[in-house]
């Protein structure tokens, strides 16, 4: 799949349906929001790495292009032998939303598109080709010239993952380049809380609502709640969030930070403010919230994890296809565990072929929906 292609540099170009700039005949189910491509560089490596990784272990913190290009010298020196044959370094499309929609595409069958803006060079080449492998639609997509952002994922043996990374000096939508025909005729739009992209955020949220649209919000990281709360809680008060993800960590920051903080009380607040809330808790799976209804549902394969990274992006795509096709609430938690489950049983944010068919034999077995995929 598009892992395997990712370690070098493809020249080939795209298929022109698929390459930014060009109309798509029937409209996305679902859109979403990532102002900049972004390619993920995913290692595993040992801790005596991470110590010497400025920020907190397990967290998301910017760096500059200097540090990142040092991290990764730094990396090659520390790579932890891989495991099951696994590749030990991993180069990819990444970022949240990019891991939700190509999940909902390639596993879930979803029409998808992304909305933002990709450098000129061999990293942005690699994001299109990478993506439009997967199925997703890159109509939307401006070429920009530039640099595309890049992300160290730096994965301990226990599979936990400490992200860093470089998007200052990448190409980004600006919120006056947003059309209408971006988002009209889809049902969703997912957009990853970031307090310095909030006029794009709140700019793209104005036009989806317009054009009649949901909006799934996740919270990013425990770092971005805890630092700007306050306009993280203005933009749930405008009651245009109709869904809203946020791990352990970031659900705690969302009431306060307290290390006793309990996360039914985190996913009440966000249930006070969007039609859908979702806390999920790791190995401990996840609880969620429609109205009066709450429901909690265990984790899958959490015990065979060889890297978290992409699987709360993953428990969104199981869950918004749960939401797409109309399925009760557990059951969409029940798909988001199995999704978020395949992701972490190699490395990255991409699931392999071979774990989505994994990811089948759990839906099945628990009775579940499976996708309608196209040959």
């Amino acid at each position: 799949m598009g892992a395997e292609a990712a370690h070098g540099h493809p020249q080939q170009q795209p298929p022109s349906s698929l390459r930014p700039g060009r109309e798509a005949a029937a409209p996305p189910a679902v859109v979403g929001l990532q102002l900049s491509a972004l390619i993920d560089h995913v290692a595993r490596v040992d801790w005596s790495l991470l110590d010497r990784v400025p920020g907190d272990r397990g967290g998301s913190q910017q760096v500059s292009i200097d540090e990142l290009n040092h991290i990764l010298d730094e990396v090659n020196a520390h790579i932890l032998p891989s495991r099951n044959d696994l590749t030990p370094v991993t180069t990819i499309a990444g970022g949240s939303v990019a891991n939700t929609i190509r999940g909902l595409s390639a596993g879930f069958g979803i029409s998808t598109g992304i909305i933002g803006a990709c450098g000129d060079d061999n990293q942005g080449l690699l994001f299109v080709n990478n993506m439009s492998f997967s199925g997703v639609d890159l109509t939307r997509l401006r070429a920009k010239k530039g640099h595309t952002a890049q992300c160290v994922c730096l994965v301990d043996a226990s599979g936990n993952r400490t992200m860093r990374p470089c998007l200052s000096s990448a190409v980004k939508i600006q919120a006056n380049e947003f059309r209408k025909e971006d988002f009209k005729g889809s049902k969703w739009l997912i957009v990853r809380y970031a307090q310095q992209n909030m006029e794009q955020i709140v700019e793209a949220i104005r036009i989806a609502k317009q054009e009649g649209l949901s909006v799934s919000l996740d919270l990013a990281s425990f770092e971005m709640v805890r630092d700007s709360r306050s306009k993280l809680v203005n933009l749930l008060e405008t009651g245009n969030i109709d869904l809203c993800f946020a791990n352990e960590d970031e659900a705690r920051e969302v009431i306060g930070g307290s290390l006793e903080s309990d996360p039914e009380e985190a996913l009440a607040f966000l249930g006070k403010y969007c039609k859908w809330a979702v806390v999920t808790l790791a190995s401990k799976g996840c609880m969620a919230k429609h109205g009066k209804q709450v429901v909690r549902v265990p984790a899958i394969g959490e015990s065979n994890a060889v890297d978290t990274t992409g699987a709360g992006d993953l428990f969104a795509s199981g869950f918004l296809y749960g939401l797409v096709k109309g399925l009760p609430l557990e059951e969409c938690c029940k798909v988001g565990a199995c999704s978020g489950g395949s992701v972490t049983r190699a490395l990255g944010g991409e699931v392999r072929p071979e774990n989505w068919q994994w990811m089948y034999k759990q839906m099945h077995a628990r009775g579940l929906l499976l996708p309608e995929l196209k040959n």
